[in-house]
């Protein structure tokens, strides 16, 4: 969430005749644009014609994201969900234009929050707070106010959820479900239904503040005698269905410029943290924090020498289980990866279905290379070496200079070259194991980490 509000809103449109009208209305704009620019396009020289299609439904992609942001409420959680999940079935020019979609929110109006507070907690616990009417964060489905504890002095977070929301989140994925199959942006399998149907259960969790409430509450007693960690405290008194009580926890974002500046050493040691947190979520609970967005983490600086800088961990409301079935392969893959286990790794992928029928072993190669590409930075530096510029005097890897990322879509695109039909759409799962790790390897890089992953990651496997 943002440190500063934008302009306040009265209220959030939720009305389900509102929203749908609002969305059917940008989909006939968007429709009829797309359908006449690409009426126009079959005049386009042939060899021109892809990117030229791929310009127009860009645009009208960007031009529905726009529409989408202007709804406030769960539409935009839906819509950025979908940006961070839908590589696998959503056209890229959609994912870009999705990914447009800001937290950073206009805030609702001070008497609208109030008259909630009112109505979730009553008139006698908000007079044993002393709330700030300025919020410290607003987001698509809720904000953020610091209150005081009168009896006490504490000082902790409401988060509060928008009016209506929560009932809201059917009839907006139905609007974009409709308005998806009107632009035939992407095929309606099978398959995307499946897909389609995570990303409703996830944002049934977003707004199921029970649920967050009790993750908090989990992770909290996980990591209470880990030093390196801050969780905040649940006050079970002032939370309700559409409120959560917390400590507030104060820090610097992960990407601000004091953290970026502090010295190597104490940014190693971030991210060696943050990796350890990353490694005991997938081998230890099977439950992991499935959101890699920054605004979900802070760093606290030591106040004193010797004392470790600290992650503080905010919102777990996309905390989720995971089932042995996606995770005893998962797990498999990594380990075979590290150890460069051909053998182990295939095992994995076929456990997971990954393979159709008739697919070649030049193919399954292909897609074993990517996963041995994939774990670099945490493979024995000595046995399995990165290129050599990676590498700093004491062997450890240089994040921030990695093109890991770029060398990865070069192989996955060889490896898909004529190769696509041969492998299945991976387990819902899967996508989001995958996507907790990604976010990792963007953490270190953003930090300029420079380690021996192979130290963190060893313990595990």
């Amino acid at each position: 969430m943002s440190d500063k509000s934008k302009t306040t809103l009265k209220r959030v449109k939720t009305g389900a005749f509102e929203r749908r009208f609002s969305m059917a209305r940008a989909g006939l704009v968007a429709g009829t644009m797309l359908a006449a620019q690409s009426a126009g396009n079959m005049f386009t020289r042939k060899e021109d014609r892809a990117d030229k299609q791929k310009e127009i439904l860009s645009r009208q992609a960007h031009y529905l994201a726009d529409e989408i942001g202007k709804l406030k409420g769960s539409i935009v959680k839906i819509g950025q969900m979908m940006a961070l999940y839908g590589e696998h079935f959503l056209p890229i020019e959609v994912t870009e234009a999705l990914h447009t979609l800001e937290d950073d929110t206009a805030a609702l109006e001070w008497t609208t929050i109030y008259e909630e507070l009112e109505d979730e907690l009553g008139a006698e616990k908000l007079s044993l707070l002393e709330i700030e009417e300025e919020p410290i964060g607003a987001a698509s489905i809720g904000q953020v106010h610091r209150a005081t504890i009168k009896s006490t002095g504490e000082q902790i977070c409401l988060k509060i959820q928008y009016p209506g929301v929560a009932e809201a989140v059917d009839s907006d994925l139905g609007a974009v479900e409709t308005l998806l199959r009107m632009l035939k942006i992407v095929p309606i399998t099978e398959e995307f239904q499946s897909w389609f149907q995570e990303i409703r259960e996830m944002m049934y969790r977003e707004v199921d503040y029970d649920h967050e409430r009790e993750k908090t509450k989990l992770f909290r007693e996980r990591l209470q005698g880990d030093p390196r960690f801050v969780v905040p405290k649940v006050f079970d008194q002032f939370c309700s269905k559409r409120i959560i009580a917390t400590s507030f926890e104060p820090g610097l974002d992960i990407d601000a410029p004091e953290t970026k500046a502090l010295p190597q050493a104490r940014r190693n040691a971030i991210c060696r943290t943050a990796l350890d947190l990353c490694w005991m979520e997938v081998f230890k609970w099977g439950e992991m924090q499935t959101d890699p967005n920054f605004g979900n983490y802070f760093v606290r600086l030591a106040e004193h020498e010797g004392d470790p800088d600290k992650i503080v961990l905010l919102d777990f409301g996309a905390v989720r289980e995971f089932s042995d079935k996606t995770l005893t392969p998962g797990r498999k893959i990594v380990k075979a990866a590290f150890l460069h286990d051909e053998d182990l790794l295939l095992d994995g992928l076929e456990t997971l279905n990954l393979f159709s029928e008739n697919t070649p072993l030049e193919a399954k190669r292909g897609l074993m290379k990517l996963c041995f590409m994939a774990i670099e930075p945490f493979a024995d530096p000595e046995r399995f070496p990165p290129p050599s510029y990676l590498l700093n005097e004491q062997n450890e890897y240089k994040w921030g200079e990695s093109n890991l990322p770029a060398r990865l879509s070069v192989q996955a695109g060889l490896s898909a070259a004529g190769a696509n039909r041969h492998f299945s759409i991976p387990p819902r799962e899967l996508m989001f194991l995958v996507r907790k790790i990604m976010g990792a390897y963007t953490f270190m890089s953003v930090l300029k980490a420079e380690i021996k992953g192979y130290d963190v990651l060893i313990p595990y496997v």
